[in-house]
């Protein structure tokens, strides 16, 4: 029996060992009880080669001298394989294979695996399952599970929270009013703040929410305890708020964290003062005008970048004219968001454009023609305190016309070349606002014109509807390894009103329906369940697109599924005169 005295160590195999190893490989299957006869036909299969010993990062655990273990990572990134592990019979069950185990996933994570495939002796498949592993299903004759590393946090992530707990503020009506003159509510969209950050410890937030959609939320997304303020601000003036309660403001400020507000306003200085240069930078560039205008400067440097003609209109003439011309174009307001302030028109519709329009210095933009399955990418990144660009990554967004409803991140969700000329020319844009100042979270959003080439069509200074998917992509990548597809929906029809109770536990079916499908569900909007045209805002999460895909269609499924629960009866929500139906508009949402 080996010493079992002392520390168990970990080294590099060396090739003059590969003939012990393959015979402690042996040993090891052998303590299952496998004849002669079938250990004999094993043994070319598990033979370890002095060549290989390098190739495959063999690792050995050792103990005073003797090994106790060994264990290969073999492939090439992204996929792998955990091509042995296998500790000596006397060893067995004292931790020796979890701490090969443990080395061989952070090698992994360390050279930059997204996975880990493991053929297991059925004896050996418990082992690995409380590892961590998943069983697939590969209709071999031996349990294939895969493991998936995990990946460390990204640099952006750590430059947008400074490397620790965060207080999250959702001003969005308020960050928007800045510039329409007024915020207006009820500001749902301010939900998605929470979700902004690797470990919130405060959230503030206008409308009230209930406790279970924050510590739901939370124990997917790995938050410890959350302290939630909400429902402050019903018209969405949340910084006066906050300054009108000394006990909030002295919550939110002596924690030492950063406050993370949706967007830096002037507003919102008196709470967490803002870089010198911040809401400068804001209001200069969230202007589509000057966005334009910097498009304009940067694009010879990026052959992939095409920027679209912009030209002021001040009255309601010159607009008829424009229009006149057949072509379509997009009218814009200079600033707006989640495409309100936005619209594509023609001369079919001039005479009513000419009189919504001209009366508010309106921009002319040219209609970029295209079509197909990349036609609104959009790029993320942080701009930390010192000034340097941190990439998120790219996202397609789904678009309704001019409206934004959702995006898709994650592997693949773009083809190589168009992300790399997104990211290029996205990095080239914070460059500039860093130069100018700007310290926080940006975007850039394109469409994606007949030739495949990228036209930059505004710059948001503030967290956006794709911060949200980015963030709960690298909170479930740092929990449960891998790279996660995620896709958000901001406004998914419900069906039908419920109690809050009622609410929690359709949104409980729902997600363990999806988990079923291989998916996450989460819920980001949840105060607009309850306005006349209810709805809810949600991520779903997943490791492949069809999974993904499968789980939106059974989430979509089942909201409406809640109205075929009402469709026959008669309700009048005011007195007994009969039923009354009233069409409500429902907002534009913001991004």
């Amino acid at each position: 029996m080996s010493d079992l005295t002392g520390a168990v160590a970990l080294r590099a195999a060396r090739p003059e060992e590969a003939e012990a190893l393959s015979a402690l490989v042996l040993r090891s299957k052998a303590y299952w009880g496998y004849d002669e006869a079938f250990l004999a036909g094993c043994a070319e299969a598990l033979r370890l080669r002095p060549a290989e010993v390098v190739e495959r990062r063999t690792v050995v655990a050792e103990r005073g001298g003797v090994v106790l273990g060994v264990a290969t990572l073999d492939g090439e990134p992204p996929d792998g394989e955990l091509g042995l592990l296998f500790v000596e019979p006397d060893v067995i069950g004292s931790g020796v294979g979890r701490m090969l185990y443990r080395h061989v996933m952070a090698e992994a994570t360390r050279l930059g695996f997204d996975r880990v495939a493991i053929e297991s002796d059925p004896h050996a498949e418990p082992f690995h399952l409380a590892m961590g592993a998943e069983r697939t299903s590969s209709g071999r004759a031996l349990p294939v599970l895969v493991a998936w590393p995990v990946r460390p946090e990204p640099s952006w992530s750590v430059a947008w929270s400074e490397g620790g707990p965060t207080v999250h503020v959702g001003n969005v009506a308020e960050f928007n009013g800045q510039f329409t003159g007024e915020a207006r509510g009820p500001d749902h969209y301010s939900c998605l703040a929470a979700f902004c950050g690797p470990q919130p410890s405060l959230i503030v937030l206008p409308q009230p929410v209930d406790e279970w959609w924050v510590r739901d939320v939370g124990a997917v997304l790995g938050w410890s305890e959350v302290e939630v303020h909400s429902g402050i601000a019903g018209d969405g003036h949340v910084s006066e708020a906050i300054l009108a309660r000394p006990d909030l403001l002295e919550r939110l400020t002596s924690r030492g964290a950063p406050v993370l507000p949706w967007g830096r306003t002037t507003a919102f200085d008196p709470i967490s003062p803002s870089p010198e240069g911040v809401v400068r930078a804001v209001r200069r560039y969230e202007s589509k005008r000057q966005a334009n205008a910097l498009f304009r400067a940067l694009a010879p440097e990026h052959p992939g970048i095409v920027v679209p003609e912009q030209r002021l209109v001040g009255s309601r003439r010159a607009l008829v004219r424009e229009l006149a011309a057949g072509k379509r174009v997009v009218l814009k307001e200079e600033y707006g968001v989640g495409g309100s302030g936005t619209v594509v028109a023609s001369r079919e519709g001039r005479r009513a454009s000419a009189r919504r329009w001209a009366a508010r210095g309106l921009l002319v933009e040219e209609y970029v023609e295209g079509t197909g399955p990349y036609r609104d990418p959009t790029f993320d990144a942080v701009i930390d305190v010192d000034g340097e660009v941190h990439p998120v990554g790219v996202g397609l967004m789904d678009v309704d016309g001019t409206s934004y409803r959702g995006v898709t991140v994650g592997p693949g969700v773009l083809p190589d070349p168009l992300g790399d000329t997104a990211v290029g020319f996205g990095v080239a844009v914070g460059r500039t606002l860093s130069e100018e100042g700007y310290r926080g979270w940006y975007d850039v959003d394109f469409v994606t014109d007949a030739s495949g080439r990228l036209a930059p069509v505004e710059i948001n200074l503030r967290l956006t509807g794709p911060a949200v998917a980015f963030h709960v992509q690298a909170a479930l990548d740092r929990r449960r390894g891998g790279r996660h597809l995620v896709r958000t929906l901001d406004r998914l029809p419900l069906g039908a009103r419920l109690p809050a109770g009622a609410l929690r536990d359709h949104v409980a079916r729902t997600a363990q329906r999806c988990r079923e499908l291989g998916a996450t569900l989460l819920v980001t909007i949840p105060t607009a369940a309850f306005d006349p045209v209810p709805h809810l805002g949600v991520a779903i999460a997943a490791r492949d697109g069809q999974a993904l895909a499968d789980a939106e269609a059974a989430v979509r499924d089942a909201n409406a599924a809640l109205g075929g629960m009402f469709a026959d009866l008669e309700v009048s929500p005011r007195d007994g005169r009969g039923p009354r139906t009233r069409r409500v508009r429902p907002r534009r949402a913001s991004r």
